[in-house]
């Protein structure tokens, strides 16, 4: 066994680094078989030396986000470990440090992921992205402090966010109230996500003033959309027709990001999601990005990305007992 002592910050980020009862410290011991233990002359860390190095390098980056002034919870310090894990410390070092918005309270909006730094850097460098992946990797929310942004510094006119209206069938006509009172269940997560970049007075104001227009799908039909960051959500329960038309909306000096999660089509037929058809036919479309984020994008709880994980796992499962199947039915009749 050998042993290594990690030049010790100030007391200060030690506690942060180390977390509540050394439960961080307690995720890196685990995944690197390494014993960590915080001496008066440095942080001594104990166990094979391709695993110490590992350690060290968890221990430095998770110190980069105390010193960001970014706090550690147990899924940014898993994501950590995860990521060294898999030889990819670099990348994580390399997360920027400039913070995209900053919302009411003036927290400031940064990616967490290696994923979320490559969608937004997709979305600077691009005229429209598709942001595809699970719930919680960050895809609407990121997508309307990139629109935020470039409200406040001029770049474009409005932000215009839109979404189908699945459930009700884009026919809304039946519902009792006015266009605004039949649309915002289905908005709300678009609404929230402005309120806390703007302030809900803010954006009560820019939606009278028509500055951020939040709508259903079926409302851009017929519309050239001009010098506005133009956001469609929950794009897996459009059909081919609808993302059709709303990529044709598109008009001088706009932005466009789609974003949806393909495991999640509420459609009647699965197979006939418009954002499952665009992401094979816009592959090779000059200006347009399609990025894939995976489970380990996900910042929410660690038990949403275990449960993505899981039933990721199971679907693998029925697709490979489904050949398997196939395979012997063949050769049985073969």
């Amino acid at each position: 066994m050998a042993e290594k002592i990690w030049n010790a910050p100030r007391p200060d980020e030690i506690a942060a680094v180390f977390g509540s009862y050394d439960a961080n410290i307690n995720v890196i011991q685990k995944k690197f078989q390494v014993v960590i233990v915080n001496r008066n002359t440095g942080i001594k860390i104990t166990g094979t030396e391709e695993n110490i190095e590992k350690a060290e390098q968890a221990l430095d980056v998770l110190l980069q986000n105390v010193r960001k002034g970014d706090g550690l919870n147990d899924t940014t310090v898993r994501y950590v470990v995860s990521m060294v894990a898999d030889n990819a410390a670099e990348e994580v070092r390399t997360l920027s440090t400039d913070a995209v918005s900053l919302t009411v309270t003036g927290k400031a909006v940064r990616p967490r992921t290696v994923g979320q730094k490559h969608y937004l850097d997709a979305i600077g460098s691009n005229t429209i992205v598709l942001g595809i992946g699970p719930a919680g990797t960050g895809k609407t929310y990121l997508a309307v402090a990139m629109a935020v942004k470039a409200l406040k510094s001029g770049d474009i006119d409005r932000i215009i966010l839109t979404r189908p209206a699945v459930e009700a069938g884009e026919n809304l006509g039946f519902l009792p109230g006015d266009l605004q009172e039949k649309v915002d269940p289905y908005l709300r997560p678009l609404y929230d996500a402005l309120f806390e970049m703007l302030g809900a007075e803010a954006v009560e104001r820019d939606l009278e003033k028509n500055i951020i227009e939040i709508a259903p799908l079926a409302y851009m039909r017929g519309r050239t959309l001009d010098h506005a960051f133009i956001i469609l959500d929950e794009a897996q329960n459009t059909t081919s027709e609808q993302i059709k038309m709303f990529l044709t909306r598109l008009g001088e000096g706009s932005k466009m990001v789609i974003t949806g999660d393909i495991t999640q089509i509420d459609l009647p037929d699965p197979k006939r999601s418009g954002l499952i058809e665009a992401m094979r036919v816009l592959k090779s479309v000059d200006d347009i990005a399609i990025h894939q984020f995976s489970e380990k994008d996900v910042v929410r709880h660690k038990l949403v990305q275990d449960i993505i994980t899981a039933y990721a796992n199971d679907a693998n499962n029925e697709r490979r007992n489904a050949q398997n199947h196939h395979e012997r039915k063949k050769n049985r009749n073969g």
